[in-house]
Protein backbone atom coordinates (compact mmCIF):
# COMPACT_ATOMS: atom_id res chain seq x y z
CA UNK A 1 0.00 0.00 0.00
CA UNK A 2 1.22 3.49 -0.94
CA UNK A 3 -0.43 6.40 0.87
CA UNK A 4 0.12 10.10 0.33
CA UNK A 5 -0.93 12.41 3.18
CA UNK A 6 -1.25 15.93 1.81
CA UNK A 7 -0.79 19.31 3.51
CA UNK A 8 -0.56 17.96 7.04
CA UNK A 9 0.69 19.95 10.01
CA UNK A 10 3.13 17.77 11.95
CA UNK A 11 2.85 17.83 15.74
CA UNK A 12 5.81 15.80 16.95
CA UNK A 13 8.43 17.47 19.13
CA UNK A 14 10.93 14.70 18.32
CA UNK A 15 10.68 15.40 14.57
CA UNK A 16 12.60 17.94 12.52
CA UNK A 17 9.27 18.65 10.81
CA UNK A 18 7.47 19.70 14.00
CA UNK A 19 4.84 22.39 13.30
CA UNK A 20 5.60 22.32 9.56
CA UNK A 21 2.97 21.73 6.87
CA UNK A 22 4.20 18.91 4.66
CA UNK A 23 3.24 16.03 2.40
CA UNK A 24 4.06 12.56 3.74
CA UNK A 25 4.57 9.55 1.48
CA UNK A 26 4.19 6.11 3.03
CA UNK A 27 5.26 2.97 1.16
CA UNK A 28 4.92 -0.54 2.57
CA UNK A 29 4.28 0.85 6.03
CA UNK A 30 7.32 3.17 6.16
CA UNK A 31 7.66 6.91 5.66
CA UNK A 32 9.81 7.27 2.56
CA UNK A 33 9.47 10.96 1.74
CA UNK A 34 8.50 14.11 3.62
CA UNK A 35 8.40 17.21 1.45
CA UNK A 36 6.61 20.49 0.92
CA UNK A 37 4.90 19.06 -2.16
CA UNK A 38 4.65 15.51 -3.52
CA UNK A 39 2.74 14.91 -6.75
CA UNK A 40 0.39 11.91 -6.42
CA UNK A 41 0.71 9.02 -8.84
CA UNK A 42 -1.82 6.59 -10.20
CA UNK A 43 -2.70 3.85 -7.71
CA UNK A 44 -1.77 5.83 -4.62
CA UNK A 45 -4.29 6.43 -1.86
CA UNK A 46 -4.45 10.15 -1.16
CA UNK A 47 -5.51 11.59 2.20
CA UNK A 48 -6.49 15.25 2.07
CA UNK A 49 -8.65 16.73 4.82
CA UNK A 50 -9.56 20.15 6.19
CA UNK A 51 -6.97 21.49 8.67
CA UNK A 52 -5.27 18.08 8.70
CA UNK A 53 -2.79 17.45 11.52
CA UNK A 54 -0.68 14.36 12.18
CA UNK A 55 1.12 13.15 15.27
CA UNK A 56 2.74 10.00 16.49
CA UNK A 57 0.12 7.31 17.11
CA UNK A 58 -1.95 7.74 20.25
CA UNK A 59 -1.90 5.26 23.15
CA UNK A 60 -4.61 4.46 25.72
CA UNK A 61 -3.48 2.56 28.82
CA UNK A 62 -6.91 1.26 29.90
CA UNK A 63 -9.54 -0.17 27.56
CA UNK A 64 -11.96 -3.06 28.00
CA UNK A 65 -13.50 -5.02 25.15
CA UNK A 66 -15.30 -7.95 26.77
CA UNK A 67 -14.04 -10.80 24.58
CA UNK A 68 -13.96 -13.58 25.60
CA UNK A 69 -17.25 -13.95 27.42
CA UNK A 70 -18.87 -10.52 27.14
CA UNK A 71 -19.03 -10.14 23.38
CA UNK A 72 -22.52 -8.61 23.66
CA UNK A 73 -20.80 -5.58 25.23
CA UNK A 74 -17.89 -5.45 22.77
CA UNK A 75 -15.74 -7.90 20.83
CA UNK A 76 -12.06 -7.55 20.00
CA UNK A 77 -12.51 -6.89 16.30
CA UNK A 78 -14.97 -4.03 16.70
CA UNK A 79 -13.24 -2.73 19.82
CA UNK A 80 -9.93 -2.37 18.01
CA UNK A 81 -11.73 -0.89 14.99
CA UNK A 82 -13.30 1.65 17.37
CA UNK A 83 -9.85 2.49 18.73
CA UNK A 84 -8.48 3.08 15.22
CA UNK A 85 -11.46 5.25 14.24
CA UNK A 86 -10.91 7.22 17.45
CA UNK A 87 -7.26 7.96 16.59
CA UNK A 88 -5.48 5.28 18.61
CA UNK A 89 -2.77 3.04 17.20
CA UNK A 90 -2.03 1.21 20.48
CA UNK A 91 -4.23 0.26 23.42
CA UNK A 92 -3.67 -1.72 26.62
CA UNK A 93 -6.49 -4.23 27.08
CA UNK A 94 -7.80 -5.00 30.56
CA UNK A 95 -8.49 -8.58 31.72
CA UNK A 96 -12.10 -7.99 32.81
CA UNK A 97 -13.38 -10.78 30.59
CA UNK A 98 -15.17 -14.06 31.34
CA UNK A 99 -13.07 -15.99 32.05
CA UNK A 100 -10.49 -13.40 33.02
CA UNK A 101 -7.19 -13.30 31.13
CA UNK A 102 -4.98 -15.20 33.58
CA UNK A 103 -2.99 -17.74 31.56
CA UNK A 104 -0.53 -18.09 28.67
CA UNK A 105 -3.35 -19.31 26.40
CA UNK A 106 -5.62 -16.38 27.28
CA UNK A 107 -2.93 -13.81 26.49
CA UNK A 108 -1.97 -15.60 23.28
CA UNK A 109 -5.62 -15.67 22.21
CA UNK A 110 -6.00 -11.88 22.45
CA UNK A 111 -2.66 -11.18 20.75
CA UNK A 112 -3.36 -13.61 17.90
CA UNK A 113 -6.92 -12.32 17.45
CA UNK A 114 -5.56 -8.78 17.15
CA UNK A 115 -2.81 -9.58 14.62
CA UNK A 116 -4.73 -8.31 11.60
CA UNK A 117 -6.07 -5.23 13.35
CA UNK A 118 -4.59 -1.79 12.55
CA UNK A 119 -4.14 -1.29 16.31
CA UNK A 120 -1.32 -2.66 18.43
CA UNK A 121 -2.95 -4.63 21.27
CA UNK A 122 -1.02 -4.61 24.53
CA UNK A 123 -2.36 -7.22 26.93
CA UNK A 124 -2.76 -6.74 30.68
CA UNK A 125 -3.03 -10.09 32.44
CA UNK A 126 -4.97 -10.72 35.62
CA UNK A 127 -2.91 -10.27 38.78
CA UNK A 128 -4.65 -13.14 40.58
CA UNK A 129 -6.20 -16.41 39.45
CA UNK A 130 -9.74 -15.85 38.21
CA UNK A 131 -9.38 -12.33 39.57
CA UNK A 132 -10.11 -13.72 43.01
CA UNK A 133 -7.72 -11.38 44.79
CA UNK A 134 -6.16 -14.24 46.71
CA UNK A 135 -3.80 -16.39 44.66
CA UNK A 136 -1.26 -14.93 42.24
CA UNK A 137 -1.85 -15.85 38.60
CA UNK A 138 0.89 -17.37 36.43
CA UNK A 139 2.46 -14.01 35.67
CA UNK A 140 5.68 -15.33 34.16
CA UNK A 141 3.77 -17.61 31.77
CA UNK A 142 1.66 -14.63 30.70
CA UNK A 143 4.84 -12.57 30.32
CA UNK A 144 6.20 -15.23 27.94
CA UNK A 145 2.97 -14.99 25.94
CA UNK A 146 3.32 -11.20 25.64
CA UNK A 147 1.58 -9.66 28.68
CA UNK A 148 3.27 -6.51 29.99
CA UNK A 149 1.30 -5.76 33.17
CA UNK A 150 -0.91 -7.49 35.75
CA UNK A 151 -4.13 -6.10 37.19
CA UNK A 152 -7.41 -7.21 38.71
CA UNK A 153 -9.46 -4.57 36.90
CA UNK A 154 -11.25 -2.23 39.35
CA UNK A 155 -10.74 -4.73 42.16
CA UNK A 156 -8.60 -3.77 45.13
CA UNK A 157 -6.39 -6.47 46.62
CA UNK A 158 -7.18 -6.60 50.32
CA UNK A 159 -4.25 -8.81 51.34
CA UNK A 160 -1.08 -6.66 51.31
CA UNK A 161 1.09 -9.77 51.14
CA UNK A 162 -0.33 -10.59 47.71
CA UNK A 163 0.82 -7.20 46.43
CA UNK A 164 4.20 -7.58 48.15
CA UNK A 165 4.83 -10.98 46.59
CA UNK A 166 3.65 -9.78 43.18
CA UNK A 167 6.02 -6.81 43.26
CA UNK A 168 8.95 -9.00 44.25
CA UNK A 169 8.19 -11.74 41.72
CA UNK A 170 7.51 -9.45 38.75
CA UNK A 171 10.77 -7.57 39.30
CA UNK A 172 12.58 -10.68 37.99
CA UNK A 173 11.20 -10.19 34.47
CA UNK A 174 10.25 -6.51 34.31
CA UNK A 175 6.54 -6.97 34.87
CA UNK A 176 4.36 -4.03 35.93
CA UNK A 177 2.04 -4.54 38.88
CA UNK A 178 -1.16 -2.49 38.79
CA UNK A 179 -3.17 -1.92 41.96
CA UNK A 180 -6.55 -0.19 41.97
CA UNK A 181 -6.63 2.23 44.93
CA UNK A 182 -9.94 1.56 46.64
CA UNK A 183 -10.46 0.21 50.15
CA UNK A 184 -13.73 -1.64 49.68
CA UNK A 185 -14.46 -1.79 53.41
CA UNK A 186 -14.49 2.02 53.51
CA UNK A 187 -16.14 2.45 50.10
CA UNK A 188 -18.87 0.01 51.14
CA UNK A 189 -21.89 0.13 48.86
CA UNK A 190 -21.19 3.70 47.77
CA UNK A 191 -22.23 4.71 44.26
CA UNK A 192 -20.82 8.25 43.97
CA UNK A 193 -18.43 10.66 45.67
CA UNK A 194 -19.20 11.21 49.35
CA UNK A 195 -19.72 14.95 49.63
CA UNK A 196 -22.47 17.56 49.69
CA UNK A 197 -24.02 16.34 46.43
CA UNK A 198 -24.38 12.75 47.64
CA UNK A 199 -26.12 14.00 50.80
CA UNK A 200 -28.51 16.16 48.77
CA UNK A 201 -29.32 13.27 46.43
CA UNK A 202 -29.64 10.71 49.20
CA UNK A 203 -27.11 8.38 47.55
CA UNK A 204 -24.45 6.38 49.37
CA UNK A 205 -21.03 7.95 48.98
CA UNK A 206 -17.51 6.67 48.37
CA UNK A 207 -15.17 8.74 50.56
CA UNK A 208 -11.89 10.04 49.18
CA UNK A 209 -10.32 8.20 52.11
CA UNK A 210 -11.15 4.87 50.47
CA UNK A 211 -8.75 5.70 47.66
CA UNK A 212 -6.11 7.46 49.68
CA UNK A 213 -5.68 4.90 52.46
CA UNK A 214 -5.18 2.11 49.94
CA UNK A 215 -2.77 4.25 47.97
CA UNK A 216 -0.67 4.90 51.08
CA UNK A 217 -0.43 1.15 51.68
CA UNK A 218 0.60 0.37 48.11
CA UNK A 219 3.20 3.13 47.99
CA UNK A 220 4.76 1.74 51.16
CA UNK A 221 4.86 -1.74 49.61
CA UNK A 222 6.62 -0.34 46.53
CA UNK A 223 9.17 1.36 48.77
CA UNK A 224 9.68 -1.83 50.80
CA UNK A 225 10.11 -4.17 47.81
CA UNK A 226 11.78 -1.85 45.31
CA UNK A 227 9.25 -3.11 42.75
CA UNK A 228 7.49 -1.33 39.90
CA UNK A 229 3.84 -0.31 40.15
CA UNK A 230 1.34 1.54 37.99
CA UNK A 231 -1.59 3.03 39.87
CA UNK A 232 -4.61 3.32 37.57
CA UNK A 233 -7.14 6.14 37.65
CA UNK A 234 -6.54 8.22 40.76
CA UNK A 235 -9.27 10.77 41.47
CA UNK A 236 -8.53 12.94 44.51
CA UNK A 237 -6.35 15.94 45.32
CA UNK A 238 -4.74 14.06 48.21
CA UNK A 239 -3.82 11.18 45.89
CA UNK A 240 -1.96 13.64 43.65
CA UNK A 241 -0.02 14.88 46.67
CA UNK A 242 0.81 11.32 47.76
CA UNK A 243 2.07 10.36 44.29
CA UNK A 244 4.09 13.56 44.03
CA UNK A 245 5.79 12.89 47.38
CA UNK A 246 6.47 9.24 46.47
CA UNK A 247 8.08 10.23 43.17
CA UNK A 248 10.28 12.74 44.96
CA UNK A 249 11.59 9.79 47.00
CA UNK A 250 12.51 7.95 43.79
CA UNK A 251 9.92 5.17 43.95
CA UNK A 252 9.30 3.17 40.77
CA UNK A 253 5.71 4.26 40.30
CA UNK A 254 3.53 5.72 37.59
CA UNK A 255 -0.15 6.58 37.60
CA UNK A 256 -3.05 7.58 35.38
CA UNK A 257 -6.29 9.52 35.59
CA UNK A 258 -9.50 8.96 33.62
CA UNK A 259 -10.28 11.84 31.27
CA UNK A 260 -13.80 12.24 32.67
CA UNK A 261 -12.34 12.99 36.12
CA UNK A 262 -10.50 15.92 34.51
CA UNK A 263 -13.63 17.32 32.87
CA UNK A 264 -16.67 16.55 35.06
CA UNK A 265 -17.55 16.75 38.77
CA UNK A 266 -20.08 15.05 41.02
CA UNK A 267 -22.50 17.96 40.64
CA UNK A 268 -23.52 16.61 37.23
CA UNK A 269 -25.17 13.61 38.92
CA UNK A 270 -28.16 15.69 40.01
CA UNK A 271 -30.28 14.21 37.22
CA UNK A 272 -29.44 10.62 38.31
CA UNK A 273 -28.15 9.69 34.83
CA UNK A 274 -26.43 6.29 35.26
CA UNK A 275 -24.00 7.11 32.44
CA UNK A 276 -22.23 9.28 35.03
CA UNK A 277 -21.75 6.32 37.37
CA UNK A 278 -18.04 5.52 37.12
CA UNK A 279 -15.35 4.12 39.39
CA UNK A 280 -13.50 5.95 40.78
CA UNK A 281 -16.44 8.36 41.01
CA UNK A 282 -16.55 11.90 39.74
CA UNK A 283 -15.19 14.03 42.58
CA UNK A 284 -15.30 17.73 43.52
CA UNK A 285 -14.05 20.79 41.64
CA UNK A 286 -11.11 20.97 44.05
CA UNK A 287 -10.13 17.42 43.11
CA UNK A 288 -10.61 18.09 39.40
CA UNK A 289 -8.31 21.11 39.45
CA UNK A 290 -5.67 19.22 41.46
CA UNK A 291 -5.76 16.37 38.93
CA UNK A 292 -5.29 18.82 36.05
CA UNK A 293 -2.32 20.36 37.82
CA UNK A 294 -0.93 16.85 38.41
CA UNK A 295 -1.06 16.17 34.67
CA UNK A 296 0.58 19.49 33.88
CA UNK A 297 3.51 19.03 36.26
CA UNK A 298 4.10 15.38 35.36
CA UNK A 299 2.97 13.86 38.66
CA UNK A 300 0.28 12.01 36.68
CA UNK A 301 1.98 10.11 33.86
CA UNK A 302 -0.99 9.25 31.67
CA UNK A 303 -4.59 10.13 30.94
CA UNK A 304 -6.85 7.28 29.89
CA UNK A 305 -10.35 6.92 28.47
CA UNK A 306 -10.94 4.01 30.89
CA UNK A 307 -13.13 2.69 28.08
CA UNK A 308 -15.58 0.11 29.46
CA UNK A 309 -18.52 -0.83 27.20
CA UNK A 310 -21.64 -1.97 29.06
CA UNK A 311 -24.87 -3.02 27.38
CA UNK A 312 -28.20 -1.36 28.08
CA UNK A 313 -29.28 -4.04 30.57
CA UNK A 314 -26.40 -3.02 32.85
CA UNK A 315 -26.68 0.78 32.54
CA UNK A 316 -30.32 1.75 31.92
CA UNK A 317 -31.29 1.08 35.53
CA UNK A 318 -31.85 3.02 38.73
CA UNK A 319 -28.59 4.73 39.67
CA UNK A 320 -28.02 2.44 42.67
CA UNK A 321 -28.36 -0.70 40.55
CA UNK A 322 -26.48 0.33 37.40
CA UNK A 323 -22.93 -0.90 36.80
CA UNK A 324 -19.94 1.42 37.00
CA UNK A 325 -18.35 2.33 33.66
CA UNK A 326 -18.38 4.41 30.50
CA UNK A 327 -17.12 4.11 26.95
CA UNK A 328 -14.51 6.74 26.18
CA UNK A 329 -12.34 6.05 23.13
CA UNK A 330 -14.54 8.00 20.73
CA UNK A 331 -14.78 11.07 22.97
CA UNK A 332 -11.24 11.01 24.41
CA UNK A 333 -9.56 13.55 22.13
CA UNK A 334 -12.49 15.96 22.10
CA UNK A 335 -12.86 15.84 25.89
CA UNK A 336 -9.14 16.25 26.50
CA UNK A 337 -9.08 19.42 24.40
CA UNK A 338 -11.75 21.04 26.57
CA UNK A 339 -9.15 21.06 29.37
CA UNK A 340 -5.74 21.31 27.66
CA UNK A 341 -4.21 22.98 24.62
CA UNK A 342 -3.75 20.95 21.46
CA UNK A 343 0.00 20.71 22.07
CA UNK A 344 -0.51 19.40 25.59
CA UNK A 345 -3.28 17.05 24.47
CA UNK A 346 -1.00 15.45 21.87
CA UNK A 347 1.79 15.18 24.43
CA UNK A 348 -0.63 13.34 26.74
CA UNK A 349 -1.90 11.03 24.01
CA UNK A 350 1.56 10.04 22.84
CA UNK A 351 3.43 9.86 26.16
CA UNK A 352 3.62 6.98 28.57
CA UNK A 353 4.05 4.39 25.83
CA UNK A 354 7.42 3.30 27.16
CA UNK A 355 5.87 2.41 30.50
CA UNK A 356 3.85 -0.30 28.74
CA UNK A 357 6.72 -1.23 26.38
CA UNK A 358 5.07 0.35 23.34
CA UNK A 359 7.52 1.78 20.78
CA UNK A 360 7.17 5.36 19.63
CA UNK A 361 8.19 6.24 16.08
CA UNK A 362 9.15 9.79 15.18
CA UNK A 363 7.66 11.33 12.05
CA UNK A 364 10.82 11.15 9.96
CA UNK A 365 11.86 9.55 6.67
CA UNK A 366 12.81 5.91 7.14
CA UNK A 367 10.64 5.44 10.24
CA UNK A 368 7.70 3.04 10.49
CA UNK A 369 4.50 5.01 9.95
CA UNK A 370 2.42 5.01 13.13
CA UNK A 371 0.23 8.09 12.84
CA UNK A 372 -2.91 9.68 14.20
CA UNK A 373 -4.79 12.05 11.86
CA UNK A 374 -7.03 14.81 13.20
CA UNK A 375 -8.37 18.36 13.05
CA UNK A 376 -7.85 20.04 16.43
CA UNK A 377 -10.15 23.00 15.75
CA UNK A 378 -13.61 21.53 15.08
CA UNK A 379 -16.14 21.75 17.93
CA UNK A 380 -19.21 19.53 18.05
CA UNK A 381 -21.79 18.01 20.39
CA UNK A 382 -21.05 14.34 21.07
CA UNK A 383 -23.97 12.12 20.06
CA UNK A 384 -24.98 8.62 18.98
CA UNK A 385 -23.56 9.27 15.50
CA UNK A 386 -20.07 9.60 17.01
CA UNK A 387 -20.11 6.16 18.64
CA UNK A 388 -18.49 3.13 16.98
CA UNK A 389 -18.71 0.82 20.00
CA UNK A 390 -21.40 -1.84 20.31
CA UNK A 391 -22.38 -0.32 23.66
CA UNK A 392 -23.46 3.31 23.95
CA UNK A 393 -22.89 4.08 27.64
CA UNK A 394 -21.07 7.38 27.14
CA UNK A 395 -20.48 9.83 29.98
CA UNK A 396 -20.01 12.59 27.38
CA UNK A 397 -23.32 12.15 25.57
CA UNK A 398 -24.67 15.58 24.67
CA UNK A 399 -21.49 17.38 25.77
CA UNK A 400 -19.68 19.94 23.60
CA UNK A 401 -16.23 18.63 22.66
CA UNK A 402 -13.39 20.05 20.59
CA UNK A 403 -11.40 18.24 17.91
CA UNK A 404 -12.31 15.90 15.08
CA UNK A 405 -10.45 12.63 14.53
CA UNK A 406 -9.91 11.65 10.90
CA UNK A 407 -8.36 8.23 11.61
CA UNK A 408 -5.01 6.45 11.75
CA UNK A 409 -2.24 4.85 9.74
CA UNK A 410 -0.69 1.93 11.58
CA UNK A 411 0.58 -1.57 10.80
CA UNK A 412 0.46 -0.62 7.10
CA UNK A 413 -3.29 -0.02 7.31
CA UNK A 414 -5.18 3.21 6.73
CA UNK A 415 -8.37 3.79 8.75
CA UNK A 416 -10.34 6.89 7.80
CA UNK A 417 -13.70 8.07 9.14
Amino acid sequence: MTVLIQSATVLDTSSTHHKKVVDILIEKGKITTISNKIEPKKGWTVVSEKNLHVSQGWFDSSVSFGEPGYEEREDLENGLYTAAKSGFTSVAINPNTHPVIDSYADVAYVINKAQKSPVNAVVIGSLTKDGNGTDLAEMFDMHNAGAVAYYDYKKSINNPNVIKLALQYASNFGGIIMSFPNNEAIAGHGVMNEETTSTLLGLKGIPSLAEEIRLVRDLYLVEYTGGTMHIPTISTAKSVDLIRAAKSKGLNISCSVAVHNLVLTDEILKNFDSNYKVLPPLRTETDRLALIEGVKDGTIDMVTSDHNPLDIELKKLEFDRADFGTIGLESFFGALQTVFSTAKSIEILTSGKHLFKVEGNSIEEGEVADLSLFNPADSYVFGEENIFSKSHNSIFMGKKLKGKVYGTFSKNQLTIN
